[in-house]
């Protein structure tokens, strides 16, 4: 068998929420196939784009990134124009790209796509600013009722739920102005979402379902506002989990462009693949499939 990647380089979140030996699995994984490898660790906040930047400079022919979604991201930002692909080894909470492309959460599993798959999908990713993102941007949590780092590491997937119970319990509107590819929306909402990707990944050992048609490939971003016009639990199931009731007056709305621009009064923190990132207003734009990502063949 060729393989499909002789020179590979893993970037290591070591505070990724799974423990186990990665660098054990690894060796099972990459030794027999004979694939050249060597890993790097991140200590804190963008060391995994500088990583992956440096492995692509210096030649490899692929990038993996073991961690969660946040260290997903921060390695395609180190990939980015390089023309290297990225592998996905799923070691945080959610793990949402994971789901959405179809690749194992067993991390053995993942690696072995590395080995055996010579297949990759091109993907979209979003800019905002100076960085990019690969699953959506997000307003209307406040840093207080986020799952903290601490509650993640002791509780798992069950500081999401905690999170979502806070979010639920304290369900203040803000006044939302979106314009989307040059058309302007506005109105009171709970939470506006601007997604890359469908999938919210997994919770307590369940994959939950995409949401609404969102595909990672096709060039556009999908702006889903959540406004107060139902009982909330009902409009977040039906975001979530695509509840097909009626929601006269209120609910969920959805809109498609390539370029959104999201004001708010008052002005709401944002969050982009899960970590606090600045404030409102933000402009988003879909940079379609600027990266390969390995998917199972």
């Amino acid at each position: 068998m060729t393989l499909p990647y002789k020179k590979v380089h893993v970037v290591i979140n070591p505070a990724a929420g799974h423990d186990e030996p990665i660098l054990n699995v690894l060796n099972h994984v990459f030794h027999p196939a004979g694939v050249d490898w060597d890993v790097s660790l991140t200590h804190k906040s963008g060391d995994a784009t500088r990583l992956a930047s440096e492995a692509a400079a210096a030649g490899v022919d692929l990038v993996a990134a073991y961690g969660g979604d946040g260290t997903q991201m921060e390695v395609a930002n180190g990939l980015l124009g390089s023309g290297v692909p990225q592998a996905i080894l799923p070691g945080g909470t959610g793990n949402a790209m994971a789901h959405d492309l179809g690749i194992s959460l067993e991390t053995r599993e993942a690696a072995e796509l590395i080995v055996n798959s010579a297949k990759r999908r091109a993907i979209d990713l979003a800019e905002i600013g100076d960085q990019v993102f690969m699953l959506r941007a997000y307003a209307g949590l406040s840093a207080d009722e986020a799952a903290s780092r601490e509650e993640k590491d002791k509780y798992g997937q069950l500081a999401y739920v905690q999170s979502a119970l806070n979010f639920l319990r304290n369900i203040p509107e803000a006044h939302y102005k979106a314009t989307v590819d040059g058309e302007i929306i506005e109105g009171e909402a709970m939470i506006c979402f601007i997604l890359n990707a469908g999938s919210i990944g997994g919770v307590m050992g369940m994959e939950l379902p995409s949401v609404g048609d969102v595909d990672i490939s096709d060039g556009y971003l999908d702006l889903y506002a959540v406004t107060k016009g139902v009982q909330p639990l009902r409009a977040l199931s039906k975001h979530l989990f695509r509840y097909d009731g009626s929601d006269e007056g209120g609910g969920v709305y959805h809109w498609r462009g390539k370029e959104i621009t999201l004001e708010a009064d008052p002005v709401q923190d944002v969050w982009i693949d899960g970590e606090l990132d600045g404030q409102t207003p933000i402009t988003v734009n879909a940079m379609p499939q600027a990266l390969e990502i390995v998917v199972p063949a």
